[in-house]
């Protein structure tokens, strides 16, 4: 079945290029130049993606993205952006995008992106009465726990294996993209629960009118559109571990049914009179400061505590540059499988811009760039021409000059000792210092003669 795809993009003749690069690859696209017209469009019409600029006439792409999730919440949004936007992309992919794609991209770059879109499974939503769209709240983890060899992945490798055997609840804390799915698993995979469920749910993508439904379940007949029994996550998790990611989504009434659930062990579907017991284990996660939230006062302060029996704080790659080049291996090894290339390794060059770059996108980021590149790459090894940009522009801005006065002090004396022959008195008089001041500089910055 092939997807139907909204286009909101106010570059007509971009617009035109890409609807029939897309109708050529057998997806079924209608194209829009404004978000009010997109508005109205998806008010008459499902889609299962919609493509729109960050940058619109009357609107943003952002906007557009939270008008989707409250009125069509099954709808995938991608982000098209130019170069200078690229951190408001990364907002929007905190806010619920699957992705972004930097401008100007090949029309094989994007089909790449709809066609990982697809693999993501879809839970249905009989809440929704009027369109017959598919609501994506359950996830998918597209990594194994890749054990870092940095001191700060130490140290979080060491917190997994200390609280998986546990049976607390455990608040991963990070930015988004810096794996908390994929270490929340490996916390599961290490207790005695390993051989039962493991369900992730997102709860941004859960609108509040049927949070209660999909944590608990309904039965049929209890609202409008209710047609047969429905197993909520709780149940499906049952034995096993509920990962809840974006925990501080949940708007405060769900936050009290969560809360209730969580302390009595019991859940009652929408519509049951029955109370159902359930045993699983909370592993939570947030990109947010939810003591913050807290003071606040948009989180509850209970919950906040039942949640939050154990935390860790996993790393941005940006703290563990030392397992750069092991991800970068690891991903390069994804994208060949699931490509079909064997490329062998990188450029010296793309390494050094790697480490230059400071990858706000976080590990989803990195994956991203390396599959794009595998994918246009034409010889053996990944080169500059198809990194990215904006990856590309960090390596390009010229090194930071250090003015720092010790810096600077260090360098003059050891420039003098040089001129000097090593003579201390001849290069105190050079640096017009007296010789006792020149042995404590030495001293001071341990220069060795």
């Amino acid at each position: 079945m092939s997807q139907h795809i909204l286009i909101v993009e106010d570059d007509v003749a971009f617009a035109a290029m890409l609807s029939a690069f897309l109708e050529r690859n057998e997806r079924t696209v209608k194209t829009v130049h404004n978000g009010m017209d997109a508005k109205k469009v998806l008010a008459d019409s499902a889609f299962e993606v919609v493509i729109t600029d960050l940058k619109l006439p009357d609107t943003t792409g952002i906007e557009l993205l939270e008008y989707c999730k409250e009125t069509a919440p099954g709808t995938r949004v991608l982000i098209m952006t130019g170069y200078a936007d690229v951190t408001s992309a990364v907002d929007a992919i905190k806010k619920g995008a699957i992705d972004y794609i930097s401008k100007p991209f090949r029309p094989e770059e994007l089909l790449m992106v709809l066609e990982q879109s697809e693999n993501v499974p879809e839970v249905a939503s009989s809440a929704v009465p009027s369109t017959n769209a598919k609501v994506t709240h359950t996830k998918t983890i597209d990594l194994p726990f890749v054990k870092g060899i940095s001191e700060v992945s130490k140290k979080f490798n060491e917190y997994v294996q200390l609280v998986g055997p546990t049976n607390m609840c455990v608040l991963i804390q990070g930015e988004s993209g810096t794996g908390k799915e994929v270490a929340a698993k490996a916390i599961h995979d290490s207790s005695m629960r390993h051989d039962k469920p493991f369900i992730a749910v997102d709860c941004g993508a859960i609108p509040k009118e049927i949070a209660a439904s999909e944590f608990f379940g309904h039965v049929k007949g209890s609202f409008t559109g209710a047609v047969n029994d429905k197993i909520g996550h709780f149940q499906a998790a049952d034995g096993g571990t509920l990962f809840l990611d974006e925990v501080g989504n949940l708007s405060y009434e769900n936050q009290i049914q969560l809360l209730r659930a969580l302390q009595e062990r019991r859940i009652k579907p929408v519509g049951s009179n029955a109370e159902i017991e359930v045993d699983l284990r909370i592993i939570s996660a947030t990109n947010e400061d939810l003591t913050k939230a807290v003071n606040e006062g948009t989180f509850r302060e209970d919950l906040y505590h039942r949640l939050n029996e154990f935390s860790v704080h996993i790393p941005s790659l940006h703290e563990r540059k030392d397992d750069l080049f092991l991800f970068t291996e690891f991903f390069l090894n994804q994208a060949n499988i699931a490509l079909g290339k064997q490329i062998k390794g990188f450029d010296k060059m793309v390494e050094t811009a790697f480490k230059k770059y400071s990858w706000p996108g976080n590990l989803r980021e990195l994956k991203n760039v390396i599959k794009r590149a595998v994918l246009l790459a034409t010889g053996n090894t990944i080169t500059l021409d198809v990194i990215p940009r904006e990856v590309l522009a960090e390596s390009e801005k010229p090194a930071k000059k250090d003015f720092s006065k010790d810096t600077n002090e260090k360098l003059l004396i050891i420039n003098a000792l040089k001129e000097a022959d090593n003579n201390k008195a001849k290069a105190a008089r050079l640096l017009n210092i007296t010789r006792k001041t020149l042995y404590n500089k030495l001293k001071h910055y341990e220069i060795q003669l």
